[in-house]
């Protein structure tokens, strides 16, 4: 029996990739590289050479049970742990370390978002081992930092110890900063993007909650009885609602001691935006993704998806996004995506249905 287990964090709605990602059917669910598979599929099968089927657990909202069944089949009820609500990622990983506690206390965990891109597998597997092995013998917590490319303002960093190992123990993280510090982060060399990837053991993760959330492991601990019976949705029901709203890397990682990171350079995005979607699709002559019924014409650097049948005809359009569905037509510089969370505030009070 394996102790390598794999929790894959499926629960946001992905409000910067609307139209096309709705809060029925958020991007994890979504085949947004045009592959032929969505983006929870991509990540079941990175991880599929390393963590056995039967100890995958995928946490989401209750919305989605059916969705994550569909998709990724192999999986009984029980690895589908489903939220009441939204309550960030610290008590969503105390739910699956309960849940895994009540199947195997010598687990090894891996917490993987569902929605991010890896293009080389080697690779990666290559650092979660790494990380694995770290894990074990430190008894630590350890993250994967990816080698910035830029110095992007959309991520968060991790600065560590001077040294010659791939494995570095972490000075501090850095939620997104401004233009000024991440160019001073990447100058300095010893800054990398926080993945949100996070390998640990069970009896480790569970002696951090323990002393840094310790009203969170309390809440989960009475549910021992409950986990993996008919009774875990009451009681999980009753109890979510008064778990604090916050991060693992906030509540965790910022105040444990033992923390490590994995250099990494596997070809990570995080796709969280169109602008970021771009770079990883193929572009034509004038570096437009086109993508459905569309005629362009004085048009570069822009993406163009259309999802309808109905023709797309565009002229003068230079790094635009335009995305058109059933519902909605969406166009906007790419320079102001970050806007689009704003459209969907708005449209929460106009017609929620597009959302």
């Amino acid at each position: 029996m394996s102790d390598i287990f794999c929790v894959i964090m499926a629960g946001g709605v992905g409000s910067r990739f609307w139209p096309m990602s709705k809060t029925s059917r958020p991007k994890q669910f979504l085949d947004v590289l045009g592959t032929g598979e969505t983006l929870i599929q991509h990540t079941y099968r990175r991880f599929s050479q390393i963590c056995p089927d039967e100890n995958f657990y995928v946490v989401t909202n209750e919305l989605y049970a059916d969705l994550v069944k569909e998709q990724l089949p192999f999986l009984s009820d029980h690895q589908i742990l489903c939220e009441p609500a939204r309550r960030n990622t610290a008590p969503c990983i105390a739910y699956a370390n309960a849940k895994i506690e009540n199947k195997n206390p010598n687990a090894k965990i891996i917490v993987t978002p569902a929605d991010h891109l890896v293009t080389k597998q080697e690779d990666f597997v290559q650092c979660i081992n790494e990380a694995l092995k770290q894990a074990s013998e430190e008894d630590a917590l350890v993250t994967l930092g990816i080698k910035p490319s830029r110095p992007d303002t959309g991520y968060g960093y991790i600065q560590f110890m001077d040294g010659d190992d791939q494995v570095r123990k972490v000075k501090t993280f850095t939620e997104k900063p401004n233009l000024e510090i991440a160019n001073k982060f990447i100058e300095s060399g010893d800054f990398y993007w926080n993945s949100g990837i996070f390998i640990w053991s069970l009896k480790s993760i569970n002696a951090a909650f323990e002393k840094h959330l310790t009203d969170v492991k309390e809440l989960f601990d009475e549910g021992k009885s409950h986990y993996n019976t008919d009774t875990e949705k009451t009681f999980i029901n009753d109890i979510y609602f008064k778990c604090q709203d916050i991060s693992i890397d906030y509540g965790i990682m910022e105040k444990a001691e033992k923390v490590f990171v994995v250099l990494s350079d596997f070809g990570w995005s995080d796709l969280g935006t169109w602008g970021s979607l771009y770079t990883h699709l193929d572009h034509d002559q004038q570096g437009n993704t086109n993508l459905g019924n569309n005629m362009l014409y004085d048009t570069s650097g822009s993406i163009i998806q259309n999802y309808e049948e109905k023709l797309i005809v565009a002229q003068g359009l230079n790094d635009y996004i335009v995305i058109n569905t059933k519902d909605a037509l969406m166009i906007c510089k790419k320079d102001d995506e970050q806007k689009i969370k704003q459209f969907v505030s708005d449209l929460k009070n106009i017609d929620p249905s597009k959302i």
